[in-house]
């Protein structure tokens, strides 16, 4: 009998694991099964689509159905497992009964955190997950006037950007004192602040949600600020762990909720893996552990875990987090963290932040770029850094995440090499410039 391999999600990290598996062991049987209708696609675009910078849902499809049957994997749709014995090694699946695996993966994904208020069940709330209804709401944003955005996180942000793309009057309540509280800085939020205020979008800051509004059907959202009427309500709180099934497996369970994994993405249980947002990874500085990362984080982790489960040898290391969004007319990134999140956890400090441009000053389309490094005092090692701009931030991320990774001081960055290139590339890079600025502070104050 081949080697078997019961994959429960079909998300990114349940497709990479898929593909992990057979690259490991291609005669290996691979079965995945997923609650939906579909596979590989990508959420992360659905706000875009209802923004109407995607044309349509389609362009989200990676691959086909007929494709993954091609390559040996056996994907079952609309399927629920609804429990799993390790120590029989099978999984219980609806509809199909007791089946029999060799090595198992959970990639069972997130869920959105119950906001924890009267009218959950109300018609109207849309938590967007799953393609098919994100295409059955999309159908009624056609109609919809005005909405409001439960929360500014990553997913709030954009759908906050999106709504108001759409031609609806968007209102975000957040009880932080800005987007993205948690993760970005309020001098790297303050222009996406203003430019959705050119958009007509209305902030509610500092203001906690109280209750859904509405019979049958919601029509307002009440705050400690008051009712705000509306239509629909993007429910955008943070993503918390799918992990239900594995705790009851006997899988230990981490501080986040996710599932706890090594470098292999090996779990407590022998022949038992995880990844994705089910899952919790620490972070490559302070060891924190962090669970809800990127569709890349996801689609990596279940890549390792896939080979492992296979019988190869592949390690997924910490994390040193590179990510950015659009939002508003702007562009927000960053590595590590920011200063947010180094005051919340006690760690000491340095600073270099510059304001500078994308390309050649006098090149069409060139774009204002700030960027803030955060380095730790004395060694003057980068541990973290932001970015606000109009393009090339998802670049500059990447490369200082990796910066971090690997020890990169300020004194590296701010003698380093850059391209220069009218079109592409100003003189000075920004992250040049701000290395540069917060060395001549450092002398300034006497402590270079």
């Amino acid at each position: 009998m081949p080697h078997k391999t019961v994959i429960i999600g079909g998300g990114a990290a349940g497709l990479g694991a898929a593909g992990g598996v057979k690259a490991a062991r291609p005669d290996a049987e691979v079965v995945v099964y997923t609650e939906y209708e579909d596979v590989a696609y990508s959420p992360c675009g659905i706000p875009y689509v209802h923004g109407k910078e995607i044309s349509d849902f389609d362009k989200l499809f990676l691959a086909t159905k007929e494709q993954y049957v091609s390559v040996g994997i056996d994907v079952h749709y609309e399927t629920t497992v609804t429990k799993v014995d390790t120590a029989a090694r099978k999984v219980h699946v609806e509809g199909e009964g007791a089946v029999e695996y060799d090595t198992l993966i959970f990639a069972t994904g997130f869920e959105y955190a119950d906001p924890g208020v009267p009218g959950g069940d109300l018609g109207g709330l849309y938590y967007v997950k799953n393609i098919r209804r994100a295409m059955e709401w999309d159908r009624v944003l056609d109609s919809v006037k005005k909405a409001v955005v439960v929360e500014a996180t990553p997913l709030g942000v954009e759908m906050t950007t999106s709504l108001a793309h759409r031609g609806i009057e968007t209102h975000l309540i957040d009880p932080h004192p800005w987007p993205l509280a948690e993760m970005a800085d309020p001098d790297i939020m303050a222009p996406v602040e203003e430019s959705w205020r050119e958009l007509g979008i209305t902030t509610h800051f500092n203001t906690e949600l109280q209750g859904f509004v509405g019979q049958g059907q919601v029509n307002a959202v009440r705050t400690s600020d008051g009712e705000i009427p509306c239509d629909l309500v993007v429910v955008a709180t943070h993503k918390v762990a799918n992990a239900r099934l594995a705790a009851e497996a006997g899988l230990k369970i981490g501080s986040t909720g996710g599932v706890i994994v090594d470098e292999r993405m090996a779990t407590s249980v022998p022949g038992v893996f995880a990844a994705g947002d089910c899952t919790e990874i620490p972070h490559g500085l302070t060891r924190v552990p962090l669970q809800g990362l990127t569709g890349s984080h996801a689609y990596a982790q279940g890549k390792t875990a896939g080979v492992n489960a296979g019988g190869g040898d592949r390690r997924y290391k910490a994390v040193y987090v590179p990510w950015g969004t659009p939002a508003g007319k702007w562009i927000i990134g960053g590595a590590s963290f920011g200063e947010t999140t180094a005051t919340a956890l006690g760690i000491p400090y340095v600073l270099g932040q510059a304001q500078g441009i994308s390309r050649a000053r006098y090149y069409p389309g060139v774009k204002p770029v700030k960027v803030k490094l955060l380095a730790e005092p004395g060694s003057l090692r980068l541990i973290g850094a932001q970015i606000v701009g109009g393009e090339g931030i998802k670049e500059r991320a990447d490369f200082l995440a990796m910066a971090v990774k690997h020890g990169f001081t300020f004194h590296d960055l701010s003698t380093m090499e850059n391209v220069y290139s009218p079109a592409i590339g100003a003189l000075n890079e920004p992250i040049v410039v701000a290395a540069t600025n917060g060395l001549d502070e450092l002398r300034k104050a006497g402590k270079l």
